[in-house]
């Protein structure tokens, strides 16, 4: 396999193509920025806030009794206690953090800072960083990618790539690139969410495969790869931190359109 040292990236002509794999394009200055995983994982742990919803418990929890204090004199606290008798909740504790069915601590407010703010030249330094790694097979393979039979990295393919619209060409192409078998993994790992958030419309979760990544808008190869689990579609014109390092890891697995490669040089 080639590592990003190589000046020129050879275009993989796909089948049906007229060209061959002897293009080439030269390699761009972005992908031998330095790598810098701390700016990465800061910049990713700071945007990755900026998709939360708000949330915050009710504004009546746990004063949702008529509980008054007994006052001093009879040798208990005076925290508040539920009226009434003949039950066990008669005469316990109530609206204090430290009573069963009392209210919490500092409830949560919806109006708390839940967003952050990225230095412009920070979301730079992680995006190249985070494109940069995306050229190195060693870092691809430790983050858990499939690339044995991949011929080379970057992987550029042609333009053709960009006017299909059916997943089993979608499935065709990765098998001609040699990445299939990183999507494939991505298909076995889904599995359903452990705790809560699968009652919250989190039920699935799965790993990520390879993120392909092409140039002209409007281009149909959305429709064709967004079917295939783990497997991300972006315009080069739109690329952000959050997928080409997911989870603030670098080395994400992208598949370049040669329109795609090129308008690294404009």
């Amino acid at each position: 396999m080639a590592t990003n040292t190589r000046p020129i990236v050879s275009v993989k002509a796909l089948e049906g193509d007229m060209t061959t794999d002897c293009a080439g394009l030269a390699l761009a200055e972005v992908f031998r920025s330095p790598i810098r995983p701390d700016v990465v994982r800061s910049a990713h742990r700071l945007l990755s806030c900026n998709k939360r919803q708000p949330y915050a418990v009710s504004r009546r929890a746990g004063h949702q009794t008529s509980a008054e204090s007994w006052g001093t004199g009879r040798a208990v606290s005076r925290i508040p206690r539920v009226p009434g008798g003949g039950t066990h909740r008669a005469g316990q504790g109530a609206f204090g953090n430290m009573c069963c069915g009392g209210r919490m601590f500092a409830p949560t407010k919806t109006w708390r800072k839940w967003h952050r703010r990225v230095n412009v030249h920070m979301r730079r330094v992680a995006v190249t960083s985070a494109l940069a790694a995306t050229a190195v097979p060693a870092l691809v393979l430790a983050r858990g990618h499939r690339i044995e039979t991949v011929p080379e990295m970057p992987l550029v393919i042609s333009d053709s790539a960009e006017s299909i619209e059916k997943t089993s060409q979608a499935i065709k192409i990765l098998k001609q690139t040699g990445a299939y078998a990183d999507a494939e993994k991505a298909q076995d790992s889904v599995g359903i969410r452990t705790g809560k958030g699968k009652m919250r419309n989190r039920r699935y979760i799965n790993r990520k495969g390879p993120l392909v990544v092409y140039g002209t808008e409007g281009s149909k190869i959305v429709k064709a790869f967004r079917n295939l689990p783990g497997v991300d579609v972006a315009n080069v014109e739109r690329l952000n931190l959050l997928d080409l390092a997911p989870g603030g890891h670098l080395g994400r697995f992208v598949i370049w359109t040669e329109t795609a490669f090129k308008k690294f040089f404009f």
